[in-house]
């Protein structure tokens, strides 16, 4: 727990949608004591530390509410599921665990994992025997035996990766009592799912109306909330109906899933980042052109619905899906605002809220971080320029300058460099070897 903190001379956004302010922060123990508007004297208490933030942003950590830290930043679900190891995993996700503070992340939540082993390393971080941000997490996330995006690379039984598949009534209700008995704060259900003879379809609804109200059933006796990967609109709806606390993605939206959203006010991560990373850089990284065409329309079809769902009230989140190879950690995480404010037309101010206030809900922590009050735990980040004007100024490389998280300012210096681990990636041969790829189009064998 920290000692007194003074934060002077910056421009505080705090979170709430207010714009910004210049003013003098206050930090005693762990929790904000004092925000003062102006340039007003503020009494140092006995021993504080002071921090100049002249020329920078103060604003409550970011909260990434979709991050996938035991993944490594894979290049596929082939990865995970058959290269990663689990103590091996969670060590290493440790060490990522400090990629996000140093990109401002002093929260984030992890839906599901290899190994459930993120449930681990959030009562590690709790505990103090790793540095990280604070974590909320899922464990295996459920699916039928039809469902999950991988395929028939997943088991029909029992789990794969970060999947846990379930056949029957039984199995459902006891994978969650079981789930909630080793510490899982969430439930996640991957609500949809990939069938391979039938994907070009998109990702179809796995569950029935049913089956998913025995999810929501069982985790509420239990005082667990539920969450659900939704691609689609019958997926989006059903998962409303049923009782669901917080969607994922909701991508695909049409009128009826889009009333039952806001009828029931569910909040919404549409974790948008991994496309828009796709459709604006995978040209430089041999993306092919009709995947990235594909995550364009997803967007352009899905950004009204969203903006509907935001302008009705009902919360956004931000998340980077960070994980995979498209969104390394510590890279992306201020990324959604800024797909908030260029495809949803939110302001500036909005996003940040989406960011940080609106994350709260994610870490099951609402009125006790996401914004700079009073009474708050003290999550703070100082970042160089005025992020209330453009939220990009968290894309350069320094922009972070102060971290702190519970009132302890954190180590920003550099991580100790990381080798290759053996057997940790999936080997490839590379492109195809054609005749015209080995001598060259038209060329004769040498």
């Amino acid at each position: 727990m920290g000692s007194s903190i003074v934060i002077r001379n910056g421009t505080i956004v705090d979170g709430t949608g207010r714009a910004g302010y210049a003013g003098t922060l206050v930090i005693e123990a762990n929790r904000i004591a004092r925000v003062a508007e102006g340039d007003a004297p503020v009494a140092l208490p006995p021993g504080a530390r002071e921090v100049d933030a002249r020329g920078q942003t103060v604003m409550p950590g970011l909260i990434d509410a979709h991050c996938h830290l035991a993944f490594d930043d894979a290049a596929s679900n082939a990865e995970i599921f058959h290269q990663r190891r689990n103590a091996l995993s969670a060590l290493v996700a440790s060490y990522n665990a400090r990629k996000l503070l140093r990109a401002g992340v002093t929260g984030f939540l992890d839906p599901d994992s290899v190994f459930e082993n993120m449930i681990d390393l959030r009562d590690a971080v709790e505990a103090g025997v790793v540095p990280g941000p604070r974590m909320s997490c899922g464990a295996y996330a459920l699916i039928t035996g039809v469902g999950g995006t991988a395929g028939r690379l997943i088991n029909d039984h029992g789990s794969t990766g970060y999947y846990m598949a379930v056949n029957s009534r039984d199995e459902l209700v006891a994978e969650i009592r079981r789930q909630i008995k080793i510490g899982t704060d969430w439930i996640k259900v991957h609500v949809t799912g990939v069938v391979p003879r039938k994907a070009h379809l998109g990702e179809l609804c796995a569950w029935n109306l049913d089956e998913l109200r025995l999810i929501c059933d069982t985790a509420h006796a239990l005082h667990t909330p539920v969450m659900g990967h939704c691609r689609g609109a019958e997926a989006t709806r059903l998962a409303a109906e049923a009782g669901f606390d917080f969607i994922l993605h909701a991508t695909g939206m049409d009128e009826r899933a889009l009333e039952a959203i806001i009828e029931r006010r569910i909040p919404i991560a549409p974790t948008l980042t991994f496309q828009a990373n796709l459709i604006d850089y995978g040209h430089r990284i041999g993306t092919d052109s009709s995947l990235v065409d594909l995550f364009a329309r997803e967007i352009a079809d899905s950004a009204p619905t969203l903006k509907a769902v935001h302008d009705a009230g009902v919360p956004l989140l931000c998340g980077s899906e960070a994980g995979f190879s498209m969104v390394p950690y510590g890279e992306w995480h201020y990324r959604e605002m800024e797909v908030f404010v260029r495809d949803l037309g939110m302001t500036p101010l909005e996003a940040i809220s989406c960011a940080t206030r609106n994350g709260a809900f994610a870490l099951r922590l609402e009125g006790e971080v996401g914004t700079l009050e009073p009474g708050k735990l003290a999550d703070v980040i100082c970042v160089h320029g005025r992020v209330d004007e453009d939220v990009c100024v968290l894309a350069a490389p320094d922009a972070v300058r102060t971290v702190i998280k519970d009132g302890v300012v954190q180590d920003l210096s550099d991580l100790p460099e990381r080798r290759p681990i053996p057997g940790w990636r999936l080997a490839t041969m590379g492109e195809h070897l054609s005749r015209s790829v080995a001598f060259g189009a038209g060329a004769a064998r040498p």
